[in-house]
Protein backbone atom coordinates (compact mmCIF):
# COMPACT_ATOMS: atom_id res chain seq x y z
CA UNK A 1 0.00 0.00 0.00
CA UNK A 2 1.32 3.16 -0.82
CA UNK A 3 1.76 5.75 1.80
CA UNK A 4 0.45 8.73 1.18
CA UNK A 5 3.17 12.00 1.10
CA UNK A 6 2.30 15.96 1.04
CA UNK A 7 1.83 16.72 -2.69
CA UNK A 8 5.00 18.83 -3.34
CA UNK A 9 7.10 16.52 -1.44
CA UNK A 10 10.14 15.21 -3.56
CA UNK A 11 7.94 16.00 -7.01
CA UNK A 12 7.58 19.75 -7.60
CA UNK A 13 8.31 19.70 -10.99
CA UNK A 14 6.33 16.90 -11.88
CA UNK A 15 3.60 18.70 -10.42
CA UNK A 16 4.45 22.24 -12.40
CA UNK A 17 4.90 20.31 -15.36
CA UNK A 18 1.26 18.02 -15.43
CA UNK A 19 -0.66 21.56 -15.19
CA UNK A 20 1.38 23.05 -17.83
CA UNK A 21 1.05 20.12 -20.40
CA UNK A 22 -2.90 19.74 -19.44
CA UNK A 23 -3.19 23.37 -20.08
CA UNK A 24 -1.49 23.02 -23.19
CA UNK A 25 -3.34 20.03 -24.75
CA UNK A 26 -6.70 21.80 -24.89
CA UNK A 27 -5.61 25.23 -25.63
CA UNK A 28 -3.81 23.72 -28.65
CA UNK A 29 -7.46 22.57 -30.11
CA UNK A 30 -9.24 25.31 -28.72
CA UNK A 31 -7.60 28.55 -30.14
CA UNK A 32 -7.60 28.09 -33.74
CA UNK A 33 -11.29 27.78 -34.88
CA UNK A 34 -12.20 31.00 -32.94
CA UNK A 35 -10.18 33.37 -35.35
CA UNK A 36 -10.16 31.61 -38.42
CA UNK A 37 -12.06 34.38 -40.00
CA UNK A 38 -9.54 36.45 -39.21
CA UNK A 39 -7.05 34.09 -41.10
CA UNK A 40 -9.26 34.46 -43.87
CA UNK A 41 -8.78 37.73 -44.31
CA UNK A 42 -5.04 37.04 -44.89
CA UNK A 43 -4.84 34.44 -46.99
CA UNK A 44 -8.41 31.91 -48.97
CA UNK A 45 -8.86 29.33 -46.76
CA UNK A 46 -10.40 26.69 -48.70
CA UNK A 47 -13.65 24.38 -47.07
CA UNK A 48 -11.99 21.52 -47.61
CA UNK A 49 -9.35 22.76 -45.34
CA UNK A 50 -11.13 23.78 -42.47
CA UNK A 51 -12.72 20.39 -42.81
CA UNK A 52 -9.53 18.99 -42.27
CA UNK A 53 -8.35 20.77 -39.35
CA UNK A 54 -11.52 19.81 -37.73
CA UNK A 55 -11.19 16.09 -38.68
CA UNK A 56 -7.04 16.29 -37.32
CA UNK A 57 -7.96 16.33 -34.28
CA UNK A 58 -9.26 12.59 -33.40
CA UNK A 59 -7.58 11.50 -36.66
CA UNK A 60 -3.77 12.55 -34.89
CA UNK A 61 -5.04 11.29 -31.27
CA UNK A 62 -5.73 7.73 -32.19
CA UNK A 63 -2.57 7.50 -34.66
CA UNK A 64 -0.46 8.57 -31.91
CA UNK A 65 -2.59 6.84 -29.37
CA UNK A 66 -1.42 3.28 -30.80
CA UNK A 67 2.36 4.97 -31.58
CA UNK A 68 3.19 6.50 -28.53
CA UNK A 69 3.47 3.13 -26.20
CA UNK A 70 5.64 1.81 -28.34
CA UNK A 71 7.88 5.13 -28.14
CA UNK A 72 7.42 4.98 -24.37
CA UNK A 73 8.84 1.42 -24.25
CA UNK A 74 11.50 2.36 -26.11
CA UNK A 75 12.31 5.58 -24.40
CA UNK A 76 10.65 6.13 -21.46
CA UNK A 77 7.84 8.10 -20.30
CA UNK A 78 9.84 11.40 -19.77
CA UNK A 79 11.63 11.28 -22.82
CA UNK A 80 8.78 10.98 -25.10
CA UNK A 81 7.24 13.54 -22.94
CA UNK A 82 9.07 16.23 -23.83
CA UNK A 83 9.38 15.16 -27.53
CA UNK A 84 5.04 15.41 -27.34
CA UNK A 85 5.81 18.83 -25.64
CA UNK A 86 8.38 20.08 -27.96
CA UNK A 87 6.12 19.15 -31.01
CA UNK A 88 3.39 21.21 -29.49
CA UNK A 89 4.59 24.30 -28.80
CA UNK A 90 6.87 24.14 -32.18
CA UNK A 91 3.62 23.95 -34.00
CA UNK A 92 1.67 26.21 -31.86
CA UNK A 93 4.50 28.89 -32.80
CA UNK A 94 4.74 27.76 -36.46
CA UNK A 95 0.78 28.30 -36.40
CA UNK A 96 1.28 31.94 -35.96
CA UNK A 97 3.84 32.45 -39.25
CA UNK A 98 1.73 30.32 -41.84
CA UNK A 99 1.58 32.19 -44.76
CA UNK A 100 -0.77 29.73 -47.06
CA UNK A 101 -3.42 27.42 -45.78
CA UNK A 102 -1.06 24.93 -46.99
CA UNK A 103 1.36 25.67 -43.81
CA UNK A 104 -1.90 26.58 -41.70
CA UNK A 105 -2.75 22.39 -41.53
CA UNK A 106 0.51 21.57 -41.07
CA UNK A 107 1.96 23.05 -38.47
CA UNK A 108 -1.87 22.11 -36.89
CA UNK A 109 -1.05 18.38 -37.84
CA UNK A 110 2.14 19.13 -36.22
CA UNK A 111 0.64 20.09 -32.97
CA UNK A 112 -1.90 17.47 -32.64
CA UNK A 113 0.80 14.93 -33.20
CA UNK A 114 2.17 15.93 -30.03
CA UNK A 115 -1.07 17.05 -28.30
CA UNK A 116 -2.11 13.47 -29.80
CA UNK A 117 0.92 11.60 -27.55
CA UNK A 118 0.10 14.18 -24.16
CA UNK A 119 -3.04 12.89 -24.31
CA UNK A 120 -1.32 9.29 -23.25
CA UNK A 121 1.17 10.21 -21.79
CA UNK A 122 -0.41 12.54 -18.89
CA UNK A 123 -2.66 9.57 -17.26
CA UNK A 124 0.57 7.41 -16.67
CA UNK A 125 2.49 10.41 -15.87
CA UNK A 126 0.37 11.25 -12.75
CA UNK A 127 -0.09 7.39 -11.86
CA UNK A 128 4.22 6.99 -11.64
CA UNK A 129 4.65 10.52 -10.08
CA UNK A 130 1.63 10.77 -7.84
CA UNK A 131 0.42 7.25 -7.03
CA UNK A 132 -0.54 8.24 -3.30
CA UNK A 133 -2.76 11.06 -4.82
CA UNK A 134 -4.38 9.95 -8.08
CA UNK A 135 -7.91 11.02 -7.46
CA UNK A 136 -6.81 14.73 -6.47
CA UNK A 137 -3.87 14.84 -9.44
CA UNK A 138 -6.80 13.40 -12.02
CA UNK A 139 -8.55 16.53 -10.21
CA UNK A 140 -5.92 19.40 -10.91
CA UNK A 141 -5.57 17.45 -14.45
CA UNK A 142 -9.11 17.30 -15.69
CA UNK A 143 -9.58 20.55 -14.19
CA UNK A 144 -6.57 22.04 -16.07
CA UNK A 145 -8.41 20.65 -19.32
CA UNK A 146 -11.36 22.40 -19.08
CA UNK A 147 -10.55 25.73 -18.04
CA UNK A 148 -8.05 25.77 -21.08
CA UNK A 149 -11.20 24.23 -23.21
CA UNK A 150 -13.18 27.69 -22.80
CA UNK A 151 -10.78 30.23 -22.27
CA UNK A 152 -9.05 30.49 -25.49
CA UNK A 153 -12.36 30.73 -27.28
CA UNK A 154 -12.85 33.78 -24.72
CA UNK A 155 -9.33 35.46 -25.07
CA UNK A 156 -8.61 34.33 -28.82
CA UNK A 157 -10.63 36.50 -30.77
CA UNK A 158 -9.99 39.52 -28.45
CA UNK A 159 -6.33 39.33 -29.09
CA UNK A 160 -6.53 38.56 -32.82
CA UNK A 161 -8.89 42.05 -32.76
CA UNK A 162 -5.93 44.38 -31.23
CA UNK A 163 -2.78 42.53 -32.14
CA UNK A 164 -3.53 40.15 -35.05
CA UNK A 165 -4.20 36.57 -35.61
CA UNK A 166 -0.68 34.95 -35.56
CA UNK A 167 -0.31 36.81 -32.04
CA UNK A 168 -3.13 35.31 -30.99
CA UNK A 169 -2.53 31.68 -32.12
CA UNK A 170 1.09 31.82 -31.27
CA UNK A 171 1.13 32.82 -27.82
CA UNK A 172 -0.41 29.30 -26.90
CA UNK A 173 2.99 27.94 -28.28
CA UNK A 174 4.81 30.33 -25.19
CA UNK A 175 3.16 28.03 -22.63
CA UNK A 176 3.87 25.01 -23.87
CA UNK A 177 7.34 25.94 -24.82
CA UNK A 178 7.18 26.69 -20.56
CA UNK A 179 6.13 23.56 -20.07
CA UNK A 180 9.63 22.04 -21.17
CA UNK A 181 11.29 23.56 -18.73
CA UNK A 182 10.39 20.97 -15.66
CA UNK A 183 10.08 17.73 -17.54
CA UNK A 184 13.86 18.82 -18.83
CA UNK A 185 14.43 18.82 -15.45
CA UNK A 186 13.13 15.77 -14.59
CA UNK A 187 15.30 14.15 -17.46
CA UNK A 188 18.51 15.60 -15.94
CA UNK A 189 17.41 14.36 -12.79
CA UNK A 190 16.94 10.46 -13.49
CA UNK A 191 20.57 10.81 -14.52
CA UNK A 192 22.05 10.91 -11.38
CA UNK A 193 22.27 7.69 -9.30
CA UNK A 194 19.67 6.82 -7.41
CA UNK A 195 21.57 4.58 -4.84
CA UNK A 196 22.64 8.09 -3.95
CA UNK A 197 19.95 9.88 -3.45
CA UNK A 198 18.44 7.17 -1.91
CA UNK A 199 20.52 7.26 0.90
CA UNK A 200 21.05 11.04 1.08
CA UNK A 201 17.25 10.83 1.88
CA UNK A 202 17.60 8.52 4.57
CA UNK A 203 20.50 9.98 6.16
CA UNK A 204 18.70 13.18 6.27
CA UNK A 205 15.62 12.05 7.60
CA UNK A 206 15.72 10.16 10.98
CA UNK A 207 11.79 9.05 10.77
CA UNK A 208 12.93 7.14 7.19
CA UNK A 209 13.48 3.92 9.17
CA UNK A 210 9.93 3.18 8.56
CA UNK A 211 10.66 3.25 5.18
CA UNK A 212 12.78 0.36 2.83
CA UNK A 213 14.92 1.56 0.58
CA UNK A 214 12.22 1.70 -2.49
CA UNK A 215 10.54 4.32 -0.21
CA UNK A 216 13.32 6.80 0.06
CA UNK A 217 14.16 6.57 -3.80
CA UNK A 218 10.78 7.37 -4.22
CA UNK A 219 11.09 10.43 -1.63
CA UNK A 220 14.31 11.78 -3.16
CA UNK A 221 13.36 11.29 -6.53
CA UNK A 222 9.73 11.49 -7.31
CA UNK A 223 8.46 8.94 -9.27
CA UNK A 224 7.73 5.26 -7.33
CA UNK A 225 9.78 2.39 -9.04
CA UNK A 226 8.07 0.66 -11.52
CA UNK A 227 8.40 -3.07 -13.00
CA UNK A 228 9.77 -3.63 -16.40
CA UNK A 229 7.12 -2.75 -19.41
CA UNK A 230 5.44 -5.91 -20.46
CA UNK A 231 5.85 -5.23 -24.42
CA UNK A 232 2.81 -7.96 -25.30
CA UNK A 233 0.20 -5.52 -22.68
CA UNK A 234 -0.86 -3.40 -25.65
CA UNK A 235 -1.79 -6.40 -27.75
CA UNK A 236 -3.61 -8.16 -25.25
CA UNK A 237 -5.50 -5.21 -24.53
CA UNK A 238 -7.70 -6.11 -27.44
CA UNK A 239 -9.05 -9.14 -25.72
CA UNK A 240 -9.76 -7.93 -22.40
CA UNK A 241 -13.55 -6.63 -22.67
CA UNK A 242 -12.45 -3.80 -19.12
CA UNK A 243 -10.18 -1.80 -21.96
CA UNK A 244 -13.40 -2.21 -24.61
CA UNK A 245 -15.18 -1.13 -21.96
CA UNK A 246 -13.43 1.91 -20.60
CA UNK A 247 -12.42 3.10 -24.71
CA UNK A 248 -16.63 3.11 -25.46
CA UNK A 249 -16.70 5.69 -22.45
CA UNK A 250 -13.98 7.69 -23.62
CA UNK A 251 -15.51 7.62 -26.94
CA UNK A 252 -18.72 8.97 -26.35
CA UNK A 253 -17.31 11.25 -24.14
CA UNK A 254 -14.99 12.64 -27.25
CA UNK A 255 -18.32 12.14 -29.99
CA UNK A 256 -20.55 14.26 -27.72
CA UNK A 257 -17.34 17.24 -27.18
CA UNK A 258 -16.22 17.10 -30.93
CA UNK A 259 -19.67 17.16 -32.57
CA UNK A 260 -20.89 20.56 -30.05
CA UNK A 261 -17.65 21.83 -31.07
CA UNK A 262 -18.27 21.57 -34.35
CA UNK A 263 -21.82 22.04 -35.07
CA UNK A 264 -23.73 23.19 -32.18
CA UNK A 265 -23.17 26.66 -32.73
CA UNK A 266 -24.61 26.64 -36.52
CA UNK A 267 -27.63 24.29 -35.00
CA UNK A 268 -28.41 26.41 -32.17
CA UNK A 269 -29.23 29.31 -34.91
CA UNK A 270 -31.17 27.19 -36.90
CA UNK A 271 -33.38 25.90 -33.97
CA UNK A 272 -32.92 27.98 -31.40
CA UNK A 273 -33.61 31.21 -33.41
CA UNK A 274 -30.36 32.88 -31.44
CA UNK A 275 -27.70 35.23 -33.46
CA UNK A 276 -24.47 33.84 -33.82
CA UNK A 277 -23.07 35.50 -31.25
CA UNK A 278 -25.61 34.17 -28.52
CA UNK A 279 -24.63 30.58 -30.08
CA UNK A 280 -21.22 31.00 -29.70
CA UNK A 281 -21.31 32.38 -25.68
CA UNK A 282 -24.44 29.34 -25.68
CA UNK A 283 -20.89 27.47 -26.64
CA UNK A 284 -18.49 28.48 -23.93
CA UNK A 285 -21.82 27.36 -21.92
CA UNK A 286 -21.21 24.06 -22.99
CA UNK A 287 -17.73 23.72 -22.42
CA UNK A 288 -18.01 25.35 -18.68
CA UNK A 289 -20.51 22.35 -17.65
CA UNK A 290 -17.44 20.68 -17.60
CA UNK A 291 -15.45 21.99 -15.34
CA UNK A 292 -17.29 21.39 -11.75
CA UNK A 293 -17.33 17.71 -13.42
CA UNK A 294 -13.63 17.72 -13.84
CA UNK A 295 -13.43 18.83 -10.16
CA UNK A 296 -15.84 16.41 -8.32
CA UNK A 297 -15.83 13.23 -10.57
CA UNK A 298 -11.98 12.33 -9.71
CA UNK A 299 -12.80 12.43 -6.04
CA UNK A 300 -16.14 10.39 -6.74
CA UNK A 301 -14.61 7.53 -8.12
CA UNK A 302 -11.04 7.38 -6.69
CA UNK A 303 -12.69 7.26 -3.12
CA UNK A 304 -16.37 6.34 -3.00
CA UNK A 305 -15.89 4.23 -6.76
CA UNK A 306 -19.02 6.10 -7.85
CA UNK A 307 -18.11 5.28 -11.49
CA UNK A 308 -21.99 3.97 -12.61
CA UNK A 309 -23.45 6.20 -10.79
CA UNK A 310 -21.61 8.79 -12.25
CA UNK A 311 -21.80 7.49 -15.75
CA UNK A 312 -25.48 7.03 -15.92
CA UNK A 313 -25.54 10.69 -14.42
CA UNK A 314 -23.82 11.86 -17.62
CA UNK A 315 -25.90 9.81 -19.96
CA UNK A 316 -29.27 10.37 -18.55
CA UNK A 317 -28.21 14.46 -18.43
CA UNK A 318 -27.09 14.29 -22.15
CA UNK A 319 -30.29 12.62 -23.21
CA UNK A 320 -33.02 14.96 -20.99
CA UNK A 321 -30.37 17.77 -23.11
CA UNK A 322 -30.76 16.30 -26.32
CA UNK A 323 -34.59 15.56 -26.38
CA UNK A 324 -35.04 19.39 -25.12
CA UNK A 325 -33.51 20.50 -28.23
CA UNK A 326 -35.47 18.05 -30.18
CA UNK A 327 -38.96 18.87 -29.05
CA UNK A 328 -38.81 22.38 -27.49
CA UNK A 329 -35.26 24.27 -28.97
CA UNK A 330 -36.55 27.47 -28.11
CA UNK A 331 -37.97 27.33 -24.76
CA UNK A 332 -34.97 27.11 -21.75
CA UNK A 333 -31.87 26.34 -24.66
CA UNK A 334 -29.71 27.58 -22.07
CA UNK A 335 -31.10 24.18 -19.82
CA UNK A 336 -31.21 22.01 -22.63
CA UNK A 337 -27.64 23.05 -23.76
CA UNK A 338 -25.96 23.00 -20.19
CA UNK A 339 -28.15 19.55 -19.45
CA UNK A 340 -26.70 18.24 -22.91
CA UNK A 341 -23.02 19.48 -21.39
CA UNK A 342 -23.38 17.01 -18.44
CA UNK A 343 -22.29 14.24 -21.04
CA UNK A 344 -19.07 15.72 -20.42
CA UNK A 345 -18.73 13.91 -16.71
CA UNK A 346 -17.78 10.98 -18.61
CA UNK A 347 -14.49 12.63 -20.08
CA UNK A 348 -13.14 13.21 -16.20
CA UNK A 349 -14.54 9.32 -15.46
CA UNK A 350 -12.29 7.89 -18.20
CA UNK A 351 -9.45 9.37 -17.51
CA UNK A 352 -9.86 8.08 -13.86
CA UNK A 353 -10.12 4.82 -14.83
CA UNK A 354 -7.25 4.50 -17.09
CA UNK A 355 -5.47 4.78 -13.95
CA UNK A 356 -7.21 2.41 -11.27
CA UNK A 357 -7.86 0.12 -13.79
CA UNK A 358 -4.42 -0.95 -14.33
CA UNK A 359 -1.76 -1.49 -11.90
CA UNK A 360 1.44 -0.06 -13.15
CA UNK A 361 2.36 3.11 -14.89
CA UNK A 362 3.44 0.39 -17.98
CA UNK A 363 0.25 -0.83 -18.31
CA UNK A 364 -1.39 2.99 -17.72
CA UNK A 365 0.69 3.49 -21.24
CA UNK A 366 -1.09 0.67 -23.02
CA UNK A 367 -4.56 1.54 -21.46
CA UNK A 368 -4.16 4.96 -22.00
CA UNK A 369 -3.13 4.20 -25.69
CA UNK A 370 -5.31 1.58 -26.04
CA UNK A 371 -8.74 3.55 -25.07
CA UNK A 372 -7.64 6.97 -26.65
CA UNK A 373 -6.83 5.45 -30.04
CA UNK A 374 -10.06 3.66 -30.25
CA UNK A 375 -12.23 6.47 -28.86
CA UNK A 376 -10.65 8.73 -31.04
CA UNK A 377 -10.94 7.11 -33.92
CA UNK A 378 -14.47 6.25 -33.28
CA UNK A 379 -15.46 10.39 -32.45
CA UNK A 380 -13.85 11.38 -35.45
CA UNK A 381 -16.54 9.50 -37.85
CA UNK A 382 -19.68 11.66 -36.01
CA UNK A 383 -18.75 15.19 -36.77
CA UNK A 384 -18.64 14.11 -40.33
CA UNK A 385 -21.13 11.82 -40.02
CA UNK A 386 -23.42 14.46 -38.66
CA UNK A 387 -22.82 17.63 -41.25
CA UNK A 388 -23.42 14.76 -44.10
CA UNK A 389 -27.03 14.23 -41.69
CA UNK A 390 -27.60 17.54 -41.58
CA UNK A 391 -26.90 18.41 -45.66
CA UNK A 392 -28.99 15.68 -46.89
CA UNK A 393 -32.16 15.99 -44.22
CA UNK A 394 -32.05 19.57 -44.25
CA UNK A 395 -32.57 19.92 -40.50
CA UNK A 396 -30.93 18.74 -37.08
CA UNK A 397 -33.58 16.25 -36.91
CA UNK A 398 -31.84 13.30 -37.35
CA UNK A 399 -28.77 14.43 -36.74
CA UNK A 400 -29.87 14.61 -32.93
CA UNK A 401 -31.17 11.24 -33.08
CA UNK A 402 -28.06 10.03 -33.70
CA UNK A 403 -26.06 11.62 -31.45
CA UNK A 404 -28.61 10.19 -28.85
CA UNK A 405 -28.19 6.58 -30.16
CA UNK A 406 -24.81 7.38 -29.38
CA UNK A 407 -25.26 8.10 -25.38
CA UNK A 408 -27.78 4.86 -25.12
CA UNK A 409 -25.60 2.36 -26.98
CA UNK A 410 -22.40 3.20 -24.39
CA UNK A 411 -24.88 2.16 -21.57
CA UNK A 412 -23.74 -1.44 -21.53
CA UNK A 413 -19.87 0.11 -21.83
CA UNK A 414 -20.48 1.90 -18.71
CA UNK A 415 -21.77 -1.28 -16.93
CA UNK A 416 -18.72 -3.07 -18.02
CA UNK A 417 -16.37 -0.15 -16.82
CA UNK A 418 -17.61 0.23 -13.58
CA UNK A 419 -16.55 -3.02 -12.15
CA UNK A 420 -13.85 -2.97 -9.47
CA UNK A 421 -10.90 -4.68 -11.39
CA UNK A 422 -8.07 -3.73 -13.30
CA UNK A 423 -7.31 -5.26 -16.55
CA UNK A 424 -4.56 -7.40 -15.15
CA UNK A 425 -7.24 -8.74 -12.93
CA UNK A 426 -9.61 -9.47 -16.21
CA UNK A 427 -6.63 -11.17 -18.54
CA UNK A 428 -5.71 -13.36 -15.40
CA UNK A 429 -9.19 -14.86 -14.54
CA UNK A 430 -9.88 -15.53 -18.53
CA UNK A 431 -6.12 -16.12 -20.34
CA UNK A 432 -3.71 -16.87 -16.93
CA UNK A 433 -0.50 -15.12 -15.61
CA UNK A 434 -0.58 -11.37 -17.50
Amino acid sequence: MVTARPLWQGRTLALIGIVLVAFSLRSAVASLSPVIDHVADDFPVPPVVIGLIGAAPPVCFAVFGLLTPLFERRFGLERVAVTAIALMAAGMLLRGFAGESVGLLASTALVFAGVGSGNVLLPPLVKKYFPDRIGLMMTVYSTTLAVSTFLPPLVAVPVADSLGWRVSLGMWGLFAAIALVPWVGLLLRERAAPTVAAAESVEDDPTDGRHDMQDAVAVATGPISTAPANRRSFGRLWRVPLAWAVAVVFATSSTMAYVSFAWMPAMLVDIGEVTPATAGFLLSLFALVGLPCSLVVPVLVVKYHATRPLFFVGVTSGLIGLLGLLLAPTVALPLWVCLFGLSAIMFPLSLVLLSIRSRTPESAVALSGFVQSIGYAIAAVFPLLVGLLHETTAGWQVPLIVVGSVLVLSIPAGIVAGRRRTIEDEWERRHGRW
